[in-house]
């Protein structure tokens, strides 16, 4: 892994997305994509989803579990949680800084 830790990479925003799904419990990707689309309001392909579940999981962030009926479920790995408690920690300064910049 040649990124320093919490660096979710070029394709931040899904990975960022799947991650927060996966923190309240394991899923499978059906299952992400609709608690994804729920979260924001916009879908998450499957060619998205995928990509960024195959990124992840050689990442060590998540893993994937044992198939239930044809599905494939993933949960997030201790380095995966700690991660995206990082990412978010980090959001939350730069969603703080631009509410004062415009005023709010």
């Amino acid at each position: 892994m040649t990124q320093p830790f919490g660096e979710l990479g070029r394709f931040a925003e899904p990975s960022l997305y799947i991650l927060v799904s996966l923190s309240n419990g394991p899923k499978h990707g059906y299952a992400i994509m609709t608690d994804v689309e729920e979260m924001t309001g916009s879908p998450l392909g499957p060619g998205t989803l995928y990509g960024a579940l195959a990124r992840l999981e050689r990442r060590g962030l998540i893993e994937a579990l044992e198939p239930e009926e044809r599905r494939r479920p993933y949960r997030l790995t201790a380095l995966g949680a700690t991660t995206v408690e990082a990412q978010l920690v980090g959001l939350q300064g730069f969603v703080k800084a631009g509410l004062a910049r415009l005023g709010s």
